[in-house]
């Protein structure tokens, strides 16, 4: 088996390509040990001292690391557990009833609708290509709210990314948002 690593916009954070598929649907997003209850793959890596973060895409994992470790030093025992993970035929989820990022609601209004659509289609593609997430979080007053996650969680760019490409965008398409907001 053989893994790709790509750099991510956030330095605290790599991308690890393992060439097949990791979650049939969704995304799921553990901060801390505890929340890892339900993924044998991140409570493996958590059991890595100094990984903070692990994030589960389609086809990717991406892993947070601590200020004080070194990625050259993380990197082989990461590279390690994942591929002992996949050999033994793991799941990367034991409850594979993960969600997308948001709920449909049968009568959610039509604005909401429309910056789902965008977002699903314009944004998520390209957030995930950098080992993260963006989901929708509620429209209020103009106000979009978003929750940012997995490599773009705590990224140095995530702002400039919230206010200059989807806000822009969103604006843009959408005359009712005048505000994008990072909900944490």
């Amino acid at each position: 088996m053989f893994i790709q690593t790509e750099q991510t916009p956030n330095p605290a954070t790599l991308k690890f390509l393992p060439g097949r598929e990791v979650l049939v649907r969704g995304t799921a997003d553990f901060a801390e040990p505890d929340s890892a209850r339900r993924s044998p793959l991140a409570r493996r890596l958590f059991e890595i001292e100094g990984v903070t973060g692990v994030f589960l895409g389609y086809d990717f994992v991406t892993v947070s690391k601590s200020d004080d470790r070194d990625w050259y030093l993380l990197k082989p025992a990461i590279l390690g557990a994942i591929m002992e993970h996949y050999a033994a035929g793991r799941p990367a989820l034991e409850d594979e009833d993960v969600g997308s990022g948001h709920a449909e609601s049968e009568d959610e209004d039509e604005v909401v609708s429309q910056i789902k659509e965008l977002l699903d289609t314009r944004v998520r593609p390209a957030v995930a290509q950098d080992g993260g997430d963006i989901t929708f979080h509620s429209f209020d007053d103009g106000v979009v709210y978003l929750s940012m996650r997995g490599a773009c969680s705590g990224c140095p760019s995530s702002s400039a990314t919230l206010k200059a490409g989807i806000e822009n965008m969103l604006r843009h398409y959408i005359p009712e948002v005048v505000e994008v907001r990072q909900v944490r």
